[in-house]
């Protein structure tokens, strides 16, 4: 796990400047602060008692129209921690903003989060998107562009994936994360024949073009590349797992038809990925191709700055596993869902166990949302909400995440073409409603509706939107994300009330009906999630963080290891929202001290 600092901020508030900082999973339960203020060239302590039961402070008597610089001491034995310092300037704004290189016709979409250079604090990775096209599309597109920032705006490098890799978001799943464990992220992530690293330097040759009449990509080399997370440069490239066809670069129509479903570049070219940890210890790649038919996921492990398959799951390497084809979502997800310490790769109806074997799968097929963590902490374990696309008795349903038996399931009521004679489009799992243990479930779409607790008992005939979720005001439910609005479940009245919208400050949300933003993730301050989004002129993006007090203290939820790896697959297909691998509700009296360590980069770097 990486190594953090306090990530102290600063944002102006109605009553003065709200103040918040990390508690680190790494810390003992006793730790405190005091918090500090400088101006004027005078260090003023805030707090007169020290600071024990929160990681936010609001200074009443600060001047919003003045320069501060805010930093803690807590009593923790690691003092290098504490030292970060959060400059609040005279009339500040509610929001952190980035200013982007933004290419001429781009769009800046999804975003990832990781240390890139060991400092302690997240970089921001940047999916910059032209002309873009779904699978099932015909046209040309633009090339996907990567881009890296600091926090503060400077821009790092750029990644230009290049002509051969079609721009669109079931094509281009960018990973971020420490491979090598030496404190700093790296980024890996599909490359071709003309791939521009943030150097300047060419992969493959510049010169090939495979797009054809219709604008897919069907022939020529497929590859993988590990990037450097400072500098952007290309560290070590390997050929993609699996090929189009075994044993040919160019495949005729009737070759990829018999082994994907059809020649056209749909099926062929769904594409997801993660980072897991199979062993417990070491992260590991994990990249994957088809979910409609045959499917095909790849582990890899880099080690001494390569990249070396660790195992292959292929539906079409045996007769036993042929049954599992078509069982994949738009998305899927890492969780350690047997409890044995290694991670499991949950992707859709079927889960693999750490060695790349089956565990479990219902069969049910593919879908568009999914949802792992401990969604009913009176079920031993994790459980998981799925969605089905195809029209069946399993719109939508709740499974143990260990055995895969299905805990309860919902039919889809209504088929109409507004569904597309299909299943539920979107679905979605979170604690909302106090008076029910476990995290609600509801899905949208083929005449499902209601809110339903996670024993299947329907309690409202309400649909709130099924998108995204958030912590961000004070207590422990969540928040519900759609587009640049989030919204707080009010149970007693059966409806959303707004809490924020990011439209007010000129942003707006990605990917058409999906409506997400860029990212949501525990970036900094307290325990609570930042949401970022891009402006619509899209020069910016701009990082929201709550100034709602809370009574509750938590350490940060990117030291939860299963949140940590959801921020890294979050950009991956149809975004879906970060999970804990425990409860969290004001039920809850005690949080699970997470089992992790984090690489230091005095010792590693």
């Amino acid at each position: 796990m990486e190594y953090l600092k306090r990530g102290i901020v600063a944002v102006p508030a109605e009553a003065g400047i709200f103040v918040s900082w990390r508690l680190l999973g790494t810390e003992a339960e006793d730790t405190y602060f005091d918090l500090y203020r400088i101006g004027n060239n005078q260090t003023r302590k805030l707090n007169k008692k020290a600071l024990r039961n929160e990681t936010h402070f609001l200074d009443k008597t600060a001047d919003k129209g003045k320069n501060y610089t805010y930093f803690v001491k807590s009593n923790t034995q690691h003092q290098e921690t504490d030292r970060d310092f959060a400059k609040y300037t005279a009339h500040q704004k509610p929001y952190f903003p980035i200013p982007l290189k933004t290419p001429e016709g781009y769009t800046p979409n999804d975003v990832s989060a990781a240390d890139l250079d060991g400092d302690g604090t997240y970089e921001i990775i940047l999916h910059q998107t032209g002309r873009s096209k779904d699978n099932s599309q015909k046209g040309q597109t633009d090339p996907p562009v990567i881009q890296a920032y600091k926090m503060d705006g400077t821009f790092l490098w750029e990644i230009n994936l290049g002509k051969n890799i079609r721009e669109g978001a079931h094509y281009t799943q960018f990973l971020v994360y420490d491979l090598d464990r030496d404190g700093k992220a790296e980024i890996v992530m599909k490359t071709a024949d003309g791939t521009r690293d943030g150097t300047g330097k060419f992969i493959g040759d510049p010169t090939k073009n495979y797009v054809n009449e219709n604008g897919m990509i069907l022939s020529g080399p497929e590859l993988m590349t590990v990037f450097d997370g400072q500098t952007g440069a290309e560290i070590h490239t390997v050929d993609y797992q699996v090929p189009r066809f075994e044993g040919s670069l160019n495949p005729t129509n009737e070759q990829m038809a018999e082994t994907w479903g059809d020649a056209k570049g749909n099926r062929i070219d769904r594409f997801l990925g993660a980072v897991a940890y199979l062993d417990g210890k070491t992260p590991s790649v994990i990249m994957s191709r088809g979910y409609y038919t045959r499917t095909a996921i790849a582990a890899w492990d880099f080690k001494d700055k390569k990249l070396s398959l660790r195992w292959l799951f292929d539906t079409e390497s045996s007769e036993e596993n042929k049954k599992y084809r078509g069982q994949g979502n738009h998305n899927l997800s890492i969780a350690d869902v047997d409890n044995d310490g290694k991670d499991e790769v949950v992707f859709g109806a079927m889960t693999l166990d750490d060695d790349g074997k089956v565990l479990n799968s219902t069969g049910y097929g593919h879908g568009d949302a999914l949802h792992v963590g401990d969604l009913d902490p009176a079920n031993p374990g994790l459980e998981i909400f799925d969605i089905q696309e195809r029209f069946d008795d399993a719109g939508a349903h709740f499974r143990d995440a260990k055995t895969g038996k299905v805990l309860w399931k919902l039919p889809s009521a209504v088929y109409s073409k507004a569904s597309k004679f299909q299943g539920p489009g979107r679905g979605l799992s979170l604690n909302i409603d106090p008076r029910y243990e476990g995290s609600e479930c509801w899905a949208s779409g083929a005449g499902l509706k209601g809110i339903y607790t996670a024993q299947g008992k329907k309690i409202c005939d309400k649909n709130p939107p099924a998108n995204m979720g958030i912590y961000w005001d004070g207590d422990f439910l969540s928040e519900i994300l759609d587009g640049t609005v989030i919204s707080k479940w009010d149970w007693k009245n059966e409806r959303s009330n707004v809490l924020f919208e990011a439209e007010n400050f000129q942003c707006e949300s990605n990917n058409g009906t999906k409506k997400n933003p860029a990212l949501v993730a525990d970036l900094f301050g307290d325990w609570r999630e930042e949401v970022i989004y891009r402006t619509a002129d899209n020069r910016e993006l701009r990082i929201f963080t709550t100034i709602i007090p809370t009574k509750h203290r938590l350490y940060t939820l990117m030291h939860n290891p299963q949140y940590r790896l959801s921020i890294v697959w979050q950009n991956v297909g149809y975004n879906q929202p970060p999970h804990t691998d425990y409860y969290l509700d004001e039920s809850v009296k005690e949080m699970p001290e997470p089992d992790i360590f984090t690489v230091s980069p005095k010792t590693d770097n």
